[in-house]
């Protein structure tokens, strides 16, 4: 069953098509990484901040986290577990529409399912961002555990990271 409708879907004036280059003055794609938390907002309201200022095009991915418990304790909670995803999802596709109108940004907003991680790696390559936004973990000693997202992200060292408090 998919999360969303559409995996990746297009708000705001269309952006700037440049050819890809290395090393330009500044980021011309910006990546962020939601999850609903406040953490999340800020991350957001970052990158959007900083892809106005600098002309660039926002890429905000919405991942959900699937809990493997919930179908291990419960198999019916499964299908309330998919109904959250939806729910959250729409909510983070309206509020990401509604800030492209607002601001007159070129966003691309993209929804993924799995390790926030890998999810976020995936797609920063695919969209080859110059630049990738997220909150800061959970509590000041989740953030800098070895396994964290944001430690996990940082170490991938393919992109430079930006993590907002």
């Amino acid at each position: 069953m998919s999360l969303v409708p559409a995996d990746r879907e297009e708000y705001g004036p269309a952006p700037f098509r440049l050819p890809f280059e290395c090393g330009t003055d500044g980021p011309r794609v910006v990546m962020v990484g939601i999850d609903g938390s406040d953490a999340g907002a800020r991350a957001a309201a970052y990158a959007s901040g900083l892809a106005r200022r600098q002309g660039a095009r926002l890429v905000v991915v919405f991942v959900a986290v699937p809990s493997l418990w919930i179908a291990v304790a419960n198999p019916a909670l499964v299908l309330a577990q998919e109904e959250t995803f939806r729910e959250l999802t729409a909510e983070a596709r309206r509020q990401v529409r509604r800030g492209a109108d607002e601001l007159g940004l070129s966003v691309t907003f993209v929804c993924r399912r799995g390790d926030p991680c890998t999810q976020l790696g995936r797609v920063a390559d695919k969209v080859r961002a110059d630049l990738v936004v997220v909150g800061a973990d959970g509590g000041r000693w989740r953030r800098w555990l070895p396994g964290s997202m944001v430690n996990r992200l940082v170490r991938a060292a393919r992109w430079p990271v930006v993590v907002v408090p």
